[in-house]
């Protein structure tokens, strides 16, 4: 299932990634749009499940009397929204199967690419963290019409490589990093396969919607990846944790996808319950079509 890693990108038929990206956020039309930011505002925004970590002056007190239950008030200002973009660069996000056009870190690029141009486009700050990565270069919010070439750039540079079997404190060095730089109301998008993410990882990304943010994960995967479309006896090579696994496909195709289906369940379930969303894509997907589920995820915000 997986090749030898390389040591560039793989990045298929989508260079040049500035090009690619425009043309994206172009046909994604997203034109004039309000920012709106749940937290501390004017605008009373309705309630949602109050979850660890929200701020205790917005609790309904009314509504605990009455019904029992911890829910917060949330309320909606027209502001500027900082969109924090976290792209996973593991070693596993460099997977690309026969038919697929990309590897699926170059998938995550153009999608991340696409959504900074659109946040600038729109006066909105953007800023920029890994998950492992090679040469990863973090930005802290910024805006203007130089925002989108440094996300370029930094897009350019990485190398996919990391194995969090190995370092497990990629990830919560990442999301500590994020919770710190993402202002109250930010939008974090994480792309990411979600594929050899260690215990806890669905409950540490989830955390991040405290102080009014909204969490989008998305995850991307190879078509092979979700198909499992291989035939007789199968050798399969981890890209992280150094796993080898000899197997007949048949026998444990249905196995496997259900046990796919249900990673996937789990990580939707944790983020809906602290107001986060998921969004599935596949490499072979239109990047258009998923900027703008991403979109519409990120604008429904928080319960």
């Amino acid at each position: 299932m997986r090749r030898d890693l390389a040591a560039a990108i793989d990045w298929g038929r989508l260079t040049p990634l500035r090009l690619h990206a425009r043309t994206v956020a172009e046909g994604v039309n997203a034109g004039a749009h309000r920012s709106r930011r749940r937290g501390a505002g004017i605008e009373f925004g309705g309630h949602r499940p109050y979850v660890p970590g929200d701020d205790l002056r917005w609790l309904d007190r009314h509504a605990l009397m009455r019904h029992g239950r911890l829910v917060v008030r949330e309320f909606e200002t027209d502001t500027d929204r900082t969109l924090c973009l976290v792209v996973d660069a593991t070693a596993s996000m460099s997977y690309r199967s026969a038919g697929a056009s990309s590897s699926k870190f170059a998938y995550a690029a153009l999608l991340a690419a696409a959504l900074a141009r659109i946040a600038v486009a729109g006066g909105d700050p953007v800023a920029m963290d890994w998950i492992g990565g090679q040469n990863g270069r973090s930005l802290g919010p910024i805006a203007g019409l130089g925002a989108f070439d440094r996300v370029i750039a930094a897009l350019e540079t990485v190398k996919t490589s990391g194995d969090l079997q190995r370092e497990p404190t990629i990830l919560e060095r990442c999301a500590t990093r994020v919770a710190d730089r993402a202002p109250r109301g930010s939008v974090i998008v994480v792309i990411s396969d979600l594929i050899d993410l260690l215990e806890g990882s669905q409950q540490r990304i989830a955390s991040l919607s405290t102080q009014g943010r909204t969490v989008v994960v998305t995850q991307t995967l190879d078509p092979y990846e979700v198909e499992f479309p291989f035939a007789g006896p199968v050798r399969l090579l981890s890209s992280e944790g150094n796993h080898t696994v000899e197997t007949d496909a048949p026998t444990v195709r249905q196995a496997y996808r259900e046990r796919l289906r249900a990673l996937t369940s789990d990580w939707r379930h944790e983020l809906g319950r602290r107001g986060g969303h998921l969004v599935e894509a596949i490499t072979t997907a239109d990047p258009v079509e998923k900027v703008r589920a991403i979109l519409a995820a990120a604008s429904r915000g928080r319960w």
